[in-house]
């Protein structure tokens, strides 16, 4: 295992401070906020640990509602809004400064044998035969608007081997593309055979590339590049199979529409056999500066 992905195991291990309460910290990220990925699975982490083992996570909708600062500890606070015969729902609440920075409401259901289809996978290359992060961002370290940009940007993602298909939209700023990206990722190392870590991690990784498919509609290189400002706004993910997060994953993502300053997003995560194993949809703000 990688030191950077013991190091965001440790993030994602919440202290337990009372029965419904956790708390977590935060670390350094390449903007001067926490990372949405980050708040969303401490969020997981809490409610699931609130639920039945047998129960596993099936589906998540949140809103970030404030930017979190990075030097002070999260709270993260649980409400039991049901524990029904097959179906377990919980709300949770992560607050920074007396005030909510981020809102969850998640279910968990236990396992059960029902009808069974799904969309197919789409083509993609060998992740394998792609460049590592490490051997792709230092090409375009002179596209970003800060010089250091390229190395932060392998710091903060050394957790997780993540790789683009296409060119990023970093590297095509100023050509407007089809609105579609898609990206293999997986942990930089193997995690234990703990379901609720999986969907937690990938529910990490989720926030990192959805809003690309949006820039590339539109030319854009990203907040990095300085043509665009952005946040996360909404986030919703189904988990509709087992998955290991540390073996490969699809992130095929599109972008149907942007209007009003907002830009959304929507995924399929398939496993490296085909599997469809998660969908996700995010709203963010993507805002083209003025003056």
């Amino acid at each position: 295992m990688s030191a950077a992905l013991d190091s965001l195991l440790d993030l994602l291990d919440l202290e337990q401070i009372e029965r419904d309460i956790f708390r977590g910290t935060s670390r350094s990220a390449v903007v001067p906020r926490v990372f949405g990925g980050q708040v969303a699975a401490q969020a997981l982490v809490a409610a699931g640990r609130t639920v039945p083992a047998d129960r596993g996570a099936h589906s998540l909708h949140a809103y970030f509602l404030r930017a979190g600062d990075p030097g002070a500890p999260i709270v993260y606070t649980v409400d039991r809004i049901r524990d029904g015969k097959s179906f377990t729902t919980r709300r949770v609440v992560a607050v920074q400064h007396g005030q909510p920075i981020f809102h969850l409401s998640a279910s968990f259901q236990t396992y059960e044998e029902g009808l069974e289809h799904q969309a197919d996978m789409p083509a993609a290359p060998d992740p394998e035969s792609l460049p590592t992060a490490a051997e792709m961002l230092p090409r375009y370290a002179d596209r970003f608007a800060d010089p250091g940009m390229a190395d932060r940007l392998i710091e903060a993602r050394a957790a997780v081997d993540l790789r683009y298909v296409d060119e990023p939209p970093f590297g095509t700023a100023g050509e407007a593309r089809e609105p579609r990206s898609q990206v293999w990722f997986r942990t930089n190392g193997k995690l234990a055979d703990d379901p609720l870590l999986h969907v937690c991690m990938a529910t990490y990784v989720s926030d990192m590339t959805l809003l690309d498919s949006v820039l590339l509609a539109h030319g854009r290189g990203g907040w990095a590049v300085g043509d665009v400002v952005g946040a996360s706004l909404d986030h919703a993910m189904w988990f509709h199979r087992p998955f290991r997060a540390d073996e490969w994953l699809l992130y095929d993502q599109e972008s149907p529409s942007a209007s009003g300053g907002r830009g959304l997003g929507q995924a399929r995560i398939h496993t490296a056999d085909g599997r469809l194993a998660i969908t996700v949809i995010q709203e963010g703000v993507v805002r083209v500066p003025r003056g």
